[in-house]
């Protein structure tokens, strides 16, 4: 069964969908996220920038980017430089996985803003320790050791250096509908990270760890350190934003949201449908549609199409098992592996849901996962 106003389908074992064939999370959009998207004047994003700027008046920087080479936040980091002047920090987690396109639209974007610019590169071999063993676990968030790493080191430079304020491009326009919880877990629970660990023999002493509580509760009520979403500020749709970013600085669009990541590529463009039968094409493609950047029979016929062909696909195998010191047969061998999710593993999901409640209610938080 298919949601009549995205894509998403019973792929997502809560999809939710209602009598009128209407999936929850589009009934979720159209109440909590759609009356605000884009509706902000020029007026209010001057006073959030002004705002911004004064809590750092007596700082070095305004704020801190992380920049993944992506489209997201590449765009963020032009615009609140550019168009606002903000003193932003720029910074890179380097996992060793960047595509060749991402190292080079990392390299135009700081060369055209002439911001002062970092990259931290994460302890290989823990992270590498740590993948395999998120292979052998048999869950399907296997992203979970580069994602907890970007989000521990942003943190710890922001707090290193003393900046108040992370901008952070994640939006409504691209990502207003969630990957279910089933498909991809909360990268920033450590009691998960440390138990898969342990079970599978992975030496994570060198690999960057920020707690939940450290980075929920510590770092943002203690250190005041803000982590904000200013693309959710301004008008932002994918397809403008490639066009303006590849007219002032050359930046080379994506053949898929995400794909900045070699890893990443082969994780959400053959491991997950392959082996769970999860396509994250389809929030993503459900977000633009809500977005006004795909129509809905635009993206169900791009998902007549596998994301990686077969050729693209058996190559990508290829380089992530080298590049893991695996064989590929290691790889067969972890994806014919009994299908585990969160629950089998230690979790922090009730202390994550119970937040995720609270923050909905004060309307804190317009989307949910699921």
């Amino acid at each position: 069964m298919i949601c009549l106003k995205c894509v998403m389908d019973d792929s997502d074992p809560n999809v939710g969908i209602d009598s009128s064939g209407v999936c929850a999370q589009c009934r979720n959009y159209e109440q909590k996220v759609a009356p605000g998207l884009n509706n902000w004047s020029r007026k209010d994003t001057a006073t959030f920038i002004q705002n911004l700027k004064s809590r750092a008046k007596r700082d070095k920087y305004d704020c801190i980017i992380g920049l993944s080479g992506g489209l997201d936040s590449s765009y963020l980091a032009y615009k609140v430089v550019k168009q606002f002047g903000l003193r932003a920090k720029l910074f890179h987690v380097d996992a060793a996985w960047n595509t060749p396109q991402a190292t080079r639209n990392i390299h135009r974007l700081v060369a055209h803003l002439g911001c002062d610019f970092e990259t931290k590169v994460v302890d290989w071999e823990s992270l590498r320790q740590l993948q395999i063993a998120f292979f052998k676990s048999g869950v399907a968030h296997i992203d979970v050791p580069q994602d907890h790493a970007f989000l521990a080191s942003v943190y710890g430079k922001a707090n290193e250096e003393g900046i108040g304020t992370i901008l952070n491009g994640g939006n409504f326009a691209t990502e207003g509908i969630r990957n279910p919880l089933s498909w991809l877990y909360f990268g920033s629970d450590t009691r998960q990270l440390h138990d898969i660990a342990a079970k599978f023999g992975a030496d994570i002493s060198n690999y960057t760890v920020a707690s939940a509580l450290k980075h929920r509760i510590f770092f943002r009520y203690i250190k005041r350190i803000r982590n904000l979403k200013p693309l959710n500020y301004m008008t932002f749709t994918k397809r403008e934003a490639e066009l303006e970013l590849e007219a002032a600085y050359g930046f080379e669009p994506y053949a898929q949201k995400h794909f900045e990541s070699y890893f990443t590529k082969f994780f959400e463009g053959y491991w997950l449908p392959v082996r769970f039968g999860y396509d994250t094409r389809k929030p993503q493609f459900s977000s633009l549609i809500w977005s006004g950047d795909m129509t809905r029979p635009e993206a169900l016929e791009r998902l007549k199409t596998p994301a990686l062909n077969n050729l693209e696909a058996s190559l990508l195998k290829s380089y992530v098992a080298d590049k893991l010191h695996i064989s590929v047969s290691d790889l067969d061998r972890f994806e014919g592996l009994e299908k585990r999710t969160f629950t089998d593993y230690k979790n922090m999901s009730d202390i994550y849901s119970f937040g995720a409640k609270v923050l909905s209610s004060v309307g804190l938080e317009k989307t949910v996962k699921r």
